[in-house]
């Protein structure tokens, strides 16, 4: 048996080594900003929240921090994300959760 330094195989007493899963930080992929949920489509499980700017930004349900769930959103409850800009399918928001209370 040869021991692998990536601990994803056997060691040298043969005995198979279980990788260890480290958590990835959050890619970051745009800016930091809030706006209002306009609308949900709880079938299709997306949304729209609406910026300062007046544009639309669609989210999908795999785009919600990790944590929480689609059915604690609701219309006009203001979230936080990070926006990013697709050249094809236009902005979306990432990382979307409700935004705390001060």
């Amino acid at each position: 048996m040869v021991a692998t330094p990536t601990g994803d195989g056997p060691n040298l007493a043969g005995n198979d080594v279980p990788k260890t899963k480290t958590a990835k930080p959050p890619e970051h992929r745009g800016p930091a900003c809030s706006g209002r949920i306009v609308a949900l489509v709880l079938g299709q499980g997306h949304g729209f929240i609406r910026i300062s700017d007046g544009r639309k930004v669609f989210f999908h349900r795999s785009d919600i921090r990790e944590g929480m769930s689609f059915g604690e959103f609701a219309v006009d409850q203001t979230v936080i994300f990070e926006l990013f800009e697709d050249p094809i399918s236009g902005p979306r928001a990432l990382q979307v959760q409700r935004r705390l209370r001060a």
